[in-house]
């Protein structure tokens, strides 16, 4: 039945300066980790119910500010890594079945594992099935209810509009592949129109209101713009492009450090723009060129920041770290006490705590799930018997 599945699409083409060190752009890896603590720092700003913002005072507006913004922004990055990533290390004989299972088996069991500690934990004694079944099911952002797509684990809410990437994406790395190298930049360019009108849509065709948790806008326009799958498709399919740019040779060579400027200056306009706009459009073109650069940066050999021992053992942990760590902030947080306030010293040490407890239990997502299920399910078992029959003859010889 296998052979009757299309190929997942066209054969990758490898860059000629490609270094044979560095076909796993080691780099992204790590950069990874730095997108999953701006998501960390954004949910340990927050002062809403439950309160994780650990200072008091004028420190603690001023963590909430600063921090405003780097969730959103970290998703965002995640979605066109993702896009990036999918197409660059594609297999040319691959098939979306194999595919659909590599994923499957990398996303699913954390997640189970980060929903049945964030139930056990506290969500069991407030949640309805009709929120805890979805977000089990992670089809939670297709039902446009605060109380639903953001319900018992909220970060999880981004592997709902993941599970339906990996659906579509055979499909698309088909036609995207298809396009002529010298039209990529052309639809780049009109992903990032189409991108920023959806919130511009969202405040001219949803009806507004302000969310129980604070957020200026209603339930619907949040939903909408922000957490539905075929909206948010869009940031993927331009991680695909991406790639295809700098696959195909038409990659501007953008400098690592002028590409990491333009994501500062990203951050500061989405503070300074609408609401909506700040969620995603405003980041969107700096991260779009970011993560290029700093393949680029592999692809050459040059130095990187990203690419050390640390970063990328960071980065490989990092997807536990998303999992995990909005229900160990909120359950550290009520062993501290939700209503206590601490200065600077105290605070940076809650910080700290945080920081420590949501890593040791990574790790141990890390190596006790996410690992061994890989290992155990990625692949067919009558692929694992070859492959191990293959390295017993290899030791043998």
């Amino acid at each position: 039945m296998a052979t009757n599945v299309a190929p997942l699409g066209s054969t990758v083409h490898i860059p000629p300066t490609r270094p044979e060190g560095f076909t796993r752009l080691p780099s992204l890896t790590g950069l990874r980790f730095i997108a999953a603590v701006m998501v960390f720092l954004f949910h340990a700003s927050l002062t809403t119910e439950p309160p994780l913002n650990p200072f008091s005072g004028g420190v603690s507006d001023f963590f909430h500010a600063a921090a405003s913004k780097t969730g959103w922004m970290g998703v965002t990055f995640f979605f066109l890594l993702s896009g990036f990533i999918l197409t660059y290390s594609a297999r040319p004989n691959d098939t979306p079945r194999r595919f659909w299972r590599r994923r499957l088996v990398k996303l699913y069991p954390s997640h189970v594992a980060g929903w049945i500690g964030a139930m056990v934990l506290f969500a069991a004694a407030t949640a309805t099935w009709q929120q805890w079944l979805p977000n089990l099911l992670l089809v939670q952002t297709w039902i446009p209810d605060y109380h639903t797509y953001l319900s018992i684990n909220p970060p999880s809410w981004s592997l709902s509009c993941e599970i339906f990437f990996y659906l579509c994406f055979p499909l698309l790395h088909r036609w995207i592949s298809a396009i002529r190298p010298e039209r990529l930049w052309a639809w780049a360019g009109g992903l990032v129109v189409t991108i920023t009108a959806i919130p511009a849509l969202g405040y001219l065709l949803l009806p507004d209101g302000t969310m129980s948790n604070g957020f200026p806008v209603s339930e619907v326009q949040y939903w909408a713009v922000y957490m539905l799958p075929p909206v948010r498709t869009l940031d993927f399919v331009l991680g695909i492009v991406m790639a295809r740019i700098l696959m195909t040779g038409r990659w501007i060579d953008l400098g690592l450090l002028p590409a990491c400027g333009l994501v500062v200056v990203g951050y500061a306009a989405a503070n300074a723009t609408p609401w909506l706009f700040g969620l995603n459009a405003a980041a969107l073109i700096p991260f779009a060129l970011l993560i290029p650069a700093v393949a680029a940066t592999d692809l050459r050999g040059d130095r990187s920041p990203f690419r050390g021992r640390v970063m990328v053992w960071l980065g490989e942990v990092s997807f536990a770290f998303y999992i995990v760590h909005n229900v160990l902030l909120v359950y550290v947080r009520s062993l501290i006490g939700e209503t206590r306030q601490f200065g600077i010293v105290g605070g940076l040490g809650v910080m700290a705590l945080y920081f420590v407890v949501c890593m040791a239990f990574a790790w141990l997502l890390h190596k006790g799930v996410e690992m061994p299920m890989m290992r155990r399910f990625a692949k067919p078992r009558a692929e694992r018997r070859a492959g191990a029959e293959r390295r017993a003859r290899a030791v043998q010889k």
